[in-house]
């Protein structure tokens, strides 16, 4: 793979020049028998601040807590607005980049050429952004908003005293996977084309380094080695932390539960905390082996198994009923788009507060973690291809899954509403992390594929940590991406460490804090991003016209 940390030849020929050399800054040495290489502001601020926060948050959880409460608050109940215009705008920005002239740019300059097949590539995207998510929200949100969150004020098809509405099935099971496919298809993968696009161009075509702050060398100039981009850098550190350690929060939650429901072992913070421990652990380990050796085959063996799981699913349940729900779902998605996209006038606030600003800001918080995996697999490519390609590639497999998941999981309540768990998990005692559990209850080989449920989600834990530890390494290596592993190792730590003080002060609400809290100022730095892409896009064009 071309190591995206050297700057390439191309530099000569670039409009935007600096003296700059990756790595400058950073301090080298040798403590006991670990190594390090690090940027000697970016690293030290972040480390610090991420072990003061570890270590108050686990002195005073209670206060903490409230702190938690009162951010969650204010970003959903107030800053709503503000979430979905900005990545709406996203959305179109990408859409434009597709239709303007722009969209003939090749990442790399105009003999680049795609180091992968479509195949290769497709199947990183597929793997890019995608994990835990699959395994906690497929069964839960397409029957959540079918029957409580209502998107645009949808009727329940549950009416008085829990009789049902046959009437209302139909029209309520198809908003649910639409609303479903809002939160998971085009504006989240918006938001990761325009961080990977940033990546790529600065890179590639400019010849700056591998790092965030690269992208805003047009703004700020030289001063983007300096304070500025540290700020930068270190800001993006901790909006993937937050992201990182909400989906490893959520993944011990839906592996105890899963334990729960196979084994019956107490649910608890405890048991999640001790999980978080051991997974880290084999995380480190993965680590230690490498790319190759560790995260590499863990991806492969879990997108096995990950197919098979959901294969099983598909023709161990109602087929054709699943395979329906998945077209009437993403038929409505495409009708419903623009109203769901609205900010103003709607009084579906379950719905827009509670689920679609908590998604926007974990998507705009993983965006230096998946953009910097997705500009490193797509150089060559043009930017019309590019951008198409992203929107659209992973979008489709996951509205596939959880089109399938979340029919089957529909179809099951709907048929028998007393005897059905996904009715007892989701909507009566409200238990997310058992939802999965809940509809494979009712499938054949109940036990074998609860476990293998667990097993998935656990992998895709350890993988995810590996893959974020990579990425935070080197934000604070100043670039590099050979830097020692000891310093990954200590950045899988302390993700590992995160999560179980955002369960400890106060669950699911804290890890929704901190994913909200991040996004709020990295979205700012992503939208003054999208004018820096254009900048460096028009000057793509200029040069090309000019050698023509």
């Amino acid at each position: 793979m071309n190591d995206p940390s050297v700057t390439g030849p191309h530099q000569a020929n670039s409009d935007m020049q600096t003296d700059y050399v990756i790595g400058q800054d950073n301090i080298e040495g040798q403590l006991g028998p670990f190594g390090f290489d690090v940027h000697n502001r970016v690293f030290v601020i972040s480390a610090l601040v991420s072990i003061a926060f570890i270590l108050l948050t686990l002195m005073f959880p209670d206060l903490a807590g409230q702190v938690f409460q009162s951010v969650v608050a204010f970003s959903t109940g107030k800053l709503d607005w503000y979430f979905m215009l900005v990545v709406n705008f996203f959305v179109v920005f990408c859409l434009a980049l597709v239709i303007l002239p722009h969209g003939s740019v090749r990442l790399g300059g105009p003999e680049a050429r795609p180091e992968y097949s479509y195949l290769s590539w497709f199947s990183m995207l597929f793997a890019a952004g995608i994990g835990i998510g699959l395994m906690f929200f497929g069964v839960l949100e397409p029957v959540y908003h079918a029957n409580v969150s209502l998107p645009l004020g949808v009727t329940s098809p549950f009416g008085a005293e829990g009789t049902l509405d046959p009437d209302a099935i139909a029209e309520a099971s198809a908003m649910g996977l639409a609303g479903t496919y809002f939160h998971w298809g085009l504006h989240g993968w918006a938001v990761y084309v325009v961080m990977a696009l940033a990546l790529g161009i600065f890179t590639y075509n400019k010849g700056l380094p591998f790092s965030i702050r690269s992208a805003f060398f047009p703004l700020l100039g030289e001063r983007v080695w300096g304070w500025w981009g540290h700020a930068i850098d270190i800001l993006a550190v901790f909006s993937t932390l937050f992201g990182l350690a909400t989906s490893l929060g959520l993944g011990a939650q839906q592996a105890n539960a899963g334990m729960n429901f196979v084994f019956g072992l107490d649910v608890s913070t405890q048991f999640q905390v001790v999980t978080i421990i051991v997974v880290t652990g084999v995380a480190l380990v993965s680590v230690w082996r490498g790319l190759e050796g560790g995260v590499k085959r863990l991806s492969e063996v879990n997108m096995v198994l990950a197919l098979l799981f959901f294969f099983f699913v598909l023709f161990a349940g109602p087929t054709l009923v699943a395979l329906n729900g998945f077209w009437t779902g993403l038929t409505t998605y495409v009708t419903e788009f623009i109203p769901l996209s609205m900010p103003f006038g709607r009084e579906d606030d379950a719905f827009r507060q509670a689920w679609t600003v908590f998604y926007w800001a974990w998507w705009v918080s993983w965006a230096p973690f998946v953009g910097m995996f997705i500009a490193r697999v797509s150089r060559g490519r043009t930017v019309r291809e590019f951008v198409i390609c992203v929107l659209l590639i992973p979008s489709l497999f996951i509205f596939i899954w959880m089109g399938v998941f979340g029919a089957t999981a529909l179809d099951q309540l709907y048929a028998d509403p007393a005897g059905s768990l996904v009715k007892d998990y989701v909507i009566d005692a409200y238990s997310p992390e058992l939802s999965l559990f809940g509809m494979l209850n009712e499938l054949p080989l109940t036990s074998v594929m609860s476990s293998l449920a667990i097993f998935l989600a656990l992998v895709f834990f350890v993988t995810s940590s590996d893959s974020g530890s990579l990425v935070i390494d080197t934000i604070t290596a100043g670039g590099k991406i050979d830097a020692p592993r000891t310093q990954r190792m200590f950045w899988a730590s302390v993700e590992g460490l995160v999560a179980i003080v955002l369960l400890i002060g106060g669950g699911l609400t804290a890890l929704q804090a901190g994913v909200t809290a991040t996004a709020i100022p990295f979205s700012v730095a992503m939208l003054l991003m999208c004018y820096t892409i254009i900048k460096a896009l028009n000057g793509e064009l200029r040069r090309h016209r000019q050698a023509s």
